[in-house]
């Protein structure tokens, strides 16, 4: 139950993090022309079942890649590691460190403000790839004194890599909503959590 707390007020704390400067940017330039969640992409996605079976190709895909992931940093403590070896106990606490701990900052700020606001600038295509870029980075950077250089390539090639489609499934088949992407995420963190959970890796 403490864990699962735990989650929930970092979860609040992570969102309000991530979503401050998006927040404050809509303020100042885009009040007037829209409301904020639309402005984000927290809208319903389109492309009804298009849209849904690519999350369910790219959550598989990504399962594949996300285990390999696991497997590379097994013997360093990740955001996962909270739940090791509690089995069926973390379960609750997993759902939202998944779901609202970090795949809705992420999506949030990434393919949300970052994705949408670099592609009015300079076209999708030089947009996605910047934001999976420093997605990537991101990740690769905090286990860079854990795993050294090449793991750490690896970890911003598959991360970058999932950050590069999410961002297209939301744009190119979803009409710019978020939530594919965040579906996409969570899936990857539910499953990351219950390795760890289930001492799998």
């Amino acid at each position: 139950m403490e864990l699962f707390i735990s989650k929930i007020i970092s979860s609040v704390a992570e969102i309000a993090l991530f979503a401050a400067i998006p927040f404050f940017w809509w303020l100042v330039s885009a009040r007037k022309e829209q409301r904020f969640a639309a402005w984000i992409g927290v809208k319903k996605p389109a492309g009804g079942m298009k849209t849904a079976l690519a999350i369910l190709i790219i959550s598989a895909a990504f399962l594949l890649l996300g285990g390999y992931s696991l497997y590379i940093v097994k013997d360093i403590e990740t955001a996962a590691s909270d739940f090791s070896g509690l089995g069926v106990a973390a379960l609750p606490a997993i759902l939202v460190y998944a779901i609202f701990n970090t795949s809705f900052p992420e999506e949030f700020f990434f393919r949300g403000f970052m994705l949408k606001r670099l592609s009015k600038k300079f076209g999708f295509a030089i947009a996605n790839t910047a934001q999976a870029l420093l997605f990537g980075a991101l990740h690769a950077v905090m286990f860079f004194n854990l795993v050294g250089t090449a793991r750490s390539i690896l970890i911003l090639a598959l991360t970058g890599a999932i950050a590069w489609f999410t961002g297209y499934v939301n744009e190119k088949k979803a009409d710019g909503s978020i939530i594919p992407g965040w579906i996409i995420h969570a899936i990857a963190n539910i499953f990351s959590g219950a390795c760890a959970a289930f001492m799998i890796f």
